[in-house]
């Protein structure tokens, strides 16, 4: 079972760890041993998904939206987290874009929802803003019959 995600950069506090303790609990649904977390590892919601993977002992596979990412997109305070994941992840495939933005992001969304089972999506329902979003990754996703799960803890907030 490959399982993605998608969802919302800024969250923190109360609502990152209730995210984290859902996360948790919906992966022990599944048979460890043929599960695989697919992540673009934007800061929150994907790195949150990948700490849970990475608990587990699950393999991590990283979709690196640019070449630039890490440098112009990774929060110094999530730098060492981003490192660890990548680090500990068993593929990382890095797209030939060279700056990060709204065509990178989509590329690599559509590469993670073309490669998997189910997509995980923080989400706090709202429509997309931009193509790369997690809204119009779960649009996507639902439009090409992937399903999805939508993870939003009850009194979750966007920081």
């Amino acid at each position: 079972m490959r399982i993605g995600v998608t969802g919302h950069m800024k969250i923190t506090g109360e609502t990152a760890e209730a995210v984290a303790e859902a996360l948790r609990g919906h992966l022990a649904r599944f048979d460890r041993d043929a599960l695989v977390g697919v992540t673009c590892l934007a800061p929150g919601a994907d790195s949150l998904f990948a700490e849970a993977i990475l608990e587990i002992g699950v393999p991590l596979e990283v979709v690196v939206p640019s070449a630039d990412y890490r440098r112009t997109q990774v929060p110094a305070d999530c730098a060492v987290g981003w490192d660890a994941a990548i680090a500990a992840a068993d593929v990382v495939t890095v797209l030939p874009f060279a700056a990060a933005g709204p065509e990178a992001y989509a590329a690599a969304n559509e590469m993670m929802l073309g490669s998997i089972d189910e997509l995980v999506a923080v989400w706090d329902g709202r429509p997309a803003q931009d193509a790369g979003g997690t809204g119009a990754a779960v649009a996507e996703a639902r439009r090409q019959g992937v399903p999805v799960t939508v993870i939003w803890p009850q009194g979750a907030v966007r920081g």
